[in-house]
């Protein structure tokens, strides 16, 4: 298979395996990014040559300012591999992002709900029950 219709191909694969709801953005750089999950979980770039795999993590810069600041998983030569071993190492990457990301959620006190790491207000306290249980404001 040449590389356009490989890349169409993995276009496709990643909109499926990612988890839903899938974003797809167009680069600068030409490069795809994908973002999959709400909360994000999985950001893979694809680009002429890579797919570079990451768990979604970020920072608060302000009060009103996230900036995502993904953590690499692994990176992909995706010309160079069968498409078989290709599929399962993309495969297992997103399963690893997904897994380490989910690991670094914790459960609210007030609530229950799982929450990403951004989202908790104190440990053991998320933003939502911190702002309605103790008056925050942020």
């Amino acid at each position: 298979m040449d590389s356009p219709e490989r890349y169409e191909e993995l276009i496709a694969y990643l909109s499926s395996q990612l988890p839903a709801p899938v974003e797809q953005l167009a680069m600068d750089d030409d490069s795809i990014r994908f973002i999959g999950g709400d909360p994000p979980e999985v950001v893979a770039a694809l680009t002429a040559t890579s797919v570079i795999v990451s768990e979604f993590s970020g920072v608060w810069e302000s009060p009103f300012t996230f900036t995502a600041k993904p953590r690499r998983v692994g990176v992909l030569k995706w010309r160079r591999l069968p498409e078989n071993a290709l599929l399962a190492a993309l495969s297992a990457l997103i399963r690893g992002a997904r897994d380490a990301r989910l690991a670094s959620f914790e459960t609210c006190q007030y609530c229950g709900k799982r929450t990403p790491p951004e989202w908790m207000h104190d440990a053991g306290v998320c933003q939502s029950c911190s702002d309605r249980h103790s008056g925050s404001l942020h």
